[in-house]
């Protein structure tokens, strides 16, 4: 360990820590509601305008949306603004597909899955073009759509009942 001053090893034999041994549970089990899953024609729809690896927001809307897929939802999300960005293929460092940290290709993995398990994904390009983002660089199977097409979807979403999940971030 490198030189520590008095006070700073003071302050370390305060209290000691890690308290607790790895993998001891510090918060209940117990789940509240119900485990819900789709009636018939049910519809879950997610709005993201959140910008990849810059918060959890984009990422658990995806984990959210998956999970509805698979309790039995029609499911979809709606990448707009800045959120578009989430939909791109070309993540990567030094080269495309290559991660350059643990949890790079997060976002695109699980749109992947999102959609190869059934659920609709779709990308302003609007949002896209705002960064430079090309359309061709999309992840396989989602939907470009006009950037009036954000109201219009989440019109079309309401009028089927969707519960609708939306996320923003500035």
């Amino acid at each position: 360990m490198t030189d520590l001053s008095d006070l700073e090893k003071q302050s370390l034999d305060e209290i000691p820590h890690p308290s607790l041994p790895q993998g001891s549970s510090i918060y209940g089990g117990t789940k509240v509601f119900p485990d819900y899953q789709a009636e018939n024609g049910e519809v879950y729809f997610t709005l993201v305008h959140g910008i990849a690896h810059e918060s959890s927001v984009s990422f658990v809307a995806i984990l959210q949306a998956t999970r509805a897929l698979r309790k039995g939802f029609e499911s979809a999300i709606y990448f707009y603004g800045p959120g578009s960005l989430n939909c791109l293929a070309t993540r990567g460092f030094p080269t495309t597909g290559n991660s350059a940290f643990p949890g790079e290709h997060n976002i695109n993995n699980s749109l992947s899955t999102f959609i190869a398990e059934g659920g609709k994904v779709y990308c302003c390009r609007f949002g896209l073009s705002l960064h430079g983002a090309r359309e061709e660089d999309l992840i396989e199977g989602v939907i470009p759509t006009h950037p009036l097409d954000v109201q219009d979807a989440l019109i079309h979403y309401a009028r089927k009942g969707a519960i609708i999940n939306s996320t923003y971030m500035f």
